[in-house]
């Protein structure tokens, strides 16, 4: 199972592997209880845990940052109901969070969602994002000189405007209008 397959879903409770996804919605098993079911997009909004940034005093985070700490740190994890506690675990773990802007109810769930993630031997790591930026960095370079070579040869050339008669479209037709009684 790979992170970047990961999902938490609005309304339910705990992180769901995305196995498939259709227009509206997703094929999704739990990661608690590992049942499958299709979750419907027009009830439900889905969050990749990839896509998802945690409030810093300096910059944001990506969420794979502070499980790594959480991971690093020698720390037991605090129970999840006690506010004060959690706050305290993650001043110790991530002292940059911004604690105004990220509630107790956010680190109550990145506490369960990284439970959930260590028992189920989730390797935590972004997939080959930094790879693909090298390549559309090199694209892009590589896009420049063609970029001023037609700028030239536009230049050179002139552009003749052609007129073009448009044509009205027909009324939109009433089909099943309401009738008129007398």
């Amino acid at each position: 199972m790979d992170y970047h397959k990961l999902v938490s879903i609005t309304g339910l409770s705990g992180l769901y592997e995305l196995l498939s996804s259709k227009a509206d919605g997703g094929v999704v098993r739990s990661l608690e209880d590992k049942s499958t079911k299709f979750v419907s997009t027009r009830i439900h909004s889905f969050s990749h845990l990839e896509s998802i940034e945690i409030f810093t005093t300096k910059d944001n985070v990506n969420l794979v940052e502070i499980f790594g700490a959480m991971k690093a740190s020698k720390t037991k994890l605090p129970d999840a109901a006690d506010s004060k506690a959690l706050k305290a675990y993650f001043e110790k773990v991530y002292p940059d969070i911004d604690f105004e802007r990220v509630y107790s109810s956010d680190m109550k769930k990145m506490v369960k969602w990284f439970e959930i993630l260590t028992a189920n031997k989730i390797d935590i790591k972004l997939s080959e994002a930094p790879a693909e930026e090298e390549t559309t960095t090199d694209a892009t370079e590589a896009k420049a000189p063609k970029e001023k070579a037609p700028a030239k040869t536009a230049a050179a050339k002139p552009t003749t405007a052609k007129s073009t008669t448009v044509k009205k479209a027909a009324p939109p037709k009433k089909i099943n209008s309401p009738r008129k009684m007398a």
